[in-house]
């Protein structure tokens, strides 16, 4: 039986531009198995979706909160959503407008 797969939305702010957060954002959920994406919003926060299993997702909750060296985290808003069973990685998306 496949395990039930879960989805977060993350909305993180502080200084998160300019320190590799959507790098190491990728590279830690890859680690962790997750599909999901991660872009910067031209309002200086990150935006983030990821999906997997309940473990993966609160390792990756955990990692969000400090983020990469360099990164200060602010709020880090985390918000459950449907997952999405159609995504097949961990990417890092283009800038995007006014927050969601």
């Amino acid at each position: 039986m496949e395990p039930e797969l879960e989805a977060l939305h993350f909305a993180i702010r502080g200084r998160v531009q300019g320190v590799g957060f959507r790098y190491a954002m990728v590279t830690e959920a890859s680690r962790l198995g997750l599909t999901g994406w991660v872009r910067n919003r031209r309002d200086g926060s990150v935006e983030a979706f990821a999906c997997g299993v309940p473990p993966a997702l609160d390792a990756l909750v955990q990692w969000a909160e400090r983020g990469p060296a360099g990164a200060r985290i602010d709020e880090c808003l985390i918000a459950p959503v449907a997952a999405d069973a159609a995504l097949h990685d961990f990417s890092q998306w283009a800038t995007v407008g006014d927050p969601a």
